[in-house]
Order: structure tokens, then sequence, then C-alpha cells
């Protein structure tokens, strides 16, 4: 995938009805984006799938919906109001403020741009003769900018992990990175920034309290777990499930969807007894790389990523990374949190926050095994990899958006050949019948060659063509997506064949 690619998927997700700028006719609002119909779709789709993985198929994990306001001392306990910063560096010239991080990351893809672009000449020059992987290991000036690029990324962890601001500017300075929008190397010293959103709690000046838009939603399953332990009556281990809005001001959110200032997560925190830690840890990356790649996500998208620098709540972090057009990013974080959160709370609150174990008699407050996947870069995901232009036999080209069949925002679409000799009403009788099975569309403009593709780009996987034909025979044709075969089914079939094909239970 490459940088054409992402744009290719910015536009495709406009022009479909996938996602649109916030505000648009304002001008947008930048890093917010709004899902339009057939994103909202995919989304929820996405949330399904991930709800009935996580919630119903496990009998110990159940599901709650946590307030996005919660009391201040939730983010003093969690460490948020002291710790959760980013370095950040202003441009004296532009007046603009950068993430430093961003910058260095931006540099390094400049240096793999360049290696890309001396491999593209070469494919061209030696054509079927080019071998990509003897070239990448001998070229001179692929080397030399990987070994450029492996020192930067040395340096830049080093400075990061240590949160040494200096080293970091010295960093910048040494690279000599310009200011995107002045050109100019005319930088102040890095400083930190915090990355949560404050508002007043209350009408009255002087009388509101300052609260904060939660930056994860995790928080809200950690004060919630003795209600839903007790509720439940929840035997250790068990799971608390979530799905919701999380907001973080980043300075610099870019690359469309994946980084924004409103997103959604699906968080699991799986309480477990001390020392089983490891154990589990290694069940839910298993579990999670698992869940994946039943979407039919290739191996060699995924990755895990193990952190090098632990968060200070964790003994062990692994990131879920999918090769998205920019390269490998995270999707999903395994972060095994011990206790840090719960004993945070106790602490702070003053209450209790344990388990009794009936079994040895004895009280303890759990440790934490965290999932925790972002929606938005999940549906990033699913969209990069799934969107593809194809070349037909017959010279043609033509776009597809191959979704898995479940997760797709309409599963079929009903097509009436023409619009007269009561085939639309004949297409609107199957319709109606099927709208109550799943989600379909039905379209009679244009000819039916451009309605298949305009489905195919919209990732319907079953397109339903009703002809003169199926007025004699109560027959319709049935064009598969993917492969486009096509197959005459008896419309009284049609209900039990759509279900046999899409059924998210197929996932599984």
């Amino acid at each position: 995938m490459t940088e054409e690619h992402f744009k290719k998927i910015i536009s495709h997700s406009k022009e479909f009805g996938f996602i649109f700028p916030s505000s648009e006719i304002y001008d947008g609002l930048s890093a917010t984006y709004d899902y339009g119909q057939n994103g909202v779709e995919l989304k929820n789709n996405i949330k399904k799938f991930w709800w009935r993985s996580m919630v119903q198929m496990h009998e110990n994990i159940v599901g709650i919906d946590a307030a996005i306001f919660m009391h201040p001392n939730t983010w003093k306990a969690s460490g948020h109001i002291d710790a959760f910063n980013d370095p950040l560096i202003d441009n004296k010239d532009s007046k603009k403020r950068y993430r430093a991080d961003i910058l260095i990351e931006d540099y390094i893809l400049k240096i793999e741009g360049k290696i890309e672009k001396e491999i593209k000449k070469a494919k061209k020059r030696f054509g079927k003769d080019f071998n990509e992987k003897t070239f990448r290991e001998t070229n001179p000036n692929v080397l030399r900018r990987e070994r450029d690029k492996n020192d930067i990324k040395i340096k830049m962890d080093k400075a990061f992990n240590s949160e040494d601001l200096s080293a970091i500017y010295d960093l910048i300075i040494e690279l000599e990175i310009t200011c995107p929008v002045s050109g100019s190397k005319n930088w102040t010293n890095v400083r930190q920034f915090n990355l949560m959103f404050k508002t007043d709690l209350g009408s009255v000046s002087g009388e509101s309290t300052s609260i904060f838009l939660r930056p994860e939603t995790a928080q809200g399953i950690f004060v919630n777990y003795l209600n839903v332990q007790k509720t439940g009556r929840k035997k250790i281990p068990f799971g608390i499930a979530q799905i919701g809005k999380a907001f973080r001001n980043e300075i610099i959110a870019r690359q469309f969807i994946f980084r924004m200032r409103e997103f959604e997560q699906m968080e699991m925190q799986f309480f477990i007894k001390p020392g089983t830690q490891q154990k589990w840890y290694e069940h839910w990356k298993e579990t999670r790389m698992k869940w994946h790649k039943s979407l039919g996500i290739p191996e060699d998208y995924l990755r895990f990523h193990d952190h090098v620098k632990l968060a200070h709540y964790a003994d062990a972090a692994c990131d879920i990374e999918f090769k998205f057009p920019f390269g490998f990013k995270e999707i999903e974080g395994i972060h095994s949190r011990t206790n840090f959160d719960l004993k945070q709370h106790e602490e702070l609150s003053k209450k209790k926050i344990r388990y009794f174990d009936p079994e040895k008699n004895e009280s303890y407050i759990p440790y934490v095994v965290e999932t925790s996947i972002g929606l938005d870069r999940m549906f990033l995901a699913l969209i990069s990899y799934s969107l593809k232009e194809e070349t037909l036999e017959d010279g043609t080209s033509r776009t597809v958006l191959a979704l898995p069949f479940s997760l797709a925002p309409n599963k079929a679409a009903v097509l009436p050949l023409v619009k007269k000799d009561g085939l639309s009403e004949k297409a609107k009788e199957i319709f109606n019948n099927l709208k109550s099975i799943c989600n379909c569309a039905y379209d009679e403009k244009d000819s039916i060659g451009k309605r298949y593709r305009r489905n195919d780009a919209l990732g319907t996987p079953f397109c339903i063509t009703v002809d003169y034909e199926s007025i004699e025979d109560n027959s319709v044709t049935v064009r598969e997506r993917d492969s486009m075969n096509q197959e005459r089914i008896k419309i009284s079939e049609l209900s039990n064949f759509i279900d046999s094909k899409v059924n998210m239970n197929l996932l599984f």
C-alpha cells in the first residue's frame, strides 16, 4: 500500500458516504470527522462483532457503559493529571506548535520515501529480472539511508524513553528539521503539555468545578469494578468490557481518522489473581490476534510490537500493528496493568476495592490484563485492506471494497432490470421481505452494469437482479461481489441463501 492508495481511501470514503469532514460547510474542524450513512453501518457492525466476540462468547465477561464525565479525582488517581503529556515544540516564525515525535517521525518517513523511490526506479530499469530483497541488501544508497534511519530511531527512542527534552530538541536541530509552514529552523525548546480537555461543571461563574473529558474509557471500568463484581456475583477471573468515546487534545492530529481528538475505544479489563498475569497476558495476545485474522486480514499485514519502555502502570505491554499505507501502526494494545489502577483508586477514595477469595479466605486487590482497540483505527484498517482496483478480463477496471460479508453496510442490493413492466413492483416486494433479515438497498437508477459497479465500491456482497423471467418463474439472478459469478435463485429461497452467506456467526 502506498501514499497514493491512502489518498484513494480518503476520497472513496467521502464519495461513497463512509466518512465526511466534520462541519464541512464551515470549512471543517481539524481532526474531526463524521461517519456517513454507510460508514456508520460498517462501524456498528465492527462494534457488534467485537461485542459478540468479547462479551456474548465469554460467560465470565460482561459489559457496561460508563459516563464520559467523571469525578476529577479519577484522573488524579490514574496519573493522567500529572503524567499525560506530549513533548511539544513551537516554531518562532510561523507561531505553529508541533509534537516533537511527529516531526522526527515525518523526517524518517521522508528517508523511507527516498528508499522506495530508489526501488521503484530499479524495478523500472530491470523489469522482470528485478530482485527487491537483493537490491535492498546490496544497493549502497539504500544501505546508507537504512543506516541513517536506524541511527535516528535509536537516538529518538533513547531521548523519549528517558524523557530528555534537551536531547529531543538537539535531535531536531541536528537533523535540520524545518517548520512545514514557514520552512525555518527557528525552534523554541521542547516542553511538555497535558492532553486532556478541561471544561466546567456548573453554570454559575465562581461556583463551577473543573472536570475533564475522559482521555480513555478504562477508568470507567475500574471505578465500577466493585459494583459489577458484587451485583453480578462474579468470581475471579472475570472481565468488564466497554465501547465508548474518549478525547485527547492532540496538537497535531493527522492521517485521516487514524489520530483524532474525538475517537472511540473498545476495551476489556480482565481481573485476575496476582501472579497469574503472565499466563493471561499471553492468552489475550493470542486471542486478540486470532480475532483480527478472522476478518480475513493476512498475516503479513499484522504483527506484534513489544513495548521497550513500559507505562508506569504496566509490567508487560505490546501492540497489535496493522500495515497501513503509511506503515505499520498500532490498532490494539494488550497491557498487563498490575493492580496499579485499583490500588490508586483505593488510596485516593479511602474505600476498599478488594476481592474476597472464599476458597483461600483472603482479600486482595486484583491484577488486570487489558485489551484496548481503537474502533476508528480498526475501521481504517478494514477500508485500507479491502479497497482494491481490479483489472477485468475484458480490459476494463472496477473499484471493489472487499469487506467481510458480515461487516458490509448493506448485505444485498435489489435491482430491477428496468423501471417498467412490473419489475420495480416485484423488486420492491423482494426488498421489503429481505429488509427484516439484514440491511439491504434498493437501486433502480442507471444501467444494471453501473449499479453493479456502484455496489462493488460500496462493499455490497450480493446484487439481486429482477428481470422479465422473474415474473414468470419467481427466480432472480444473484451476483456475488468478489467472484462476480451469477446464479438463479428462487425468490422463496432468497432469505435463507443471503443469511447463509452474511451471518456474523460465519466469522467465529
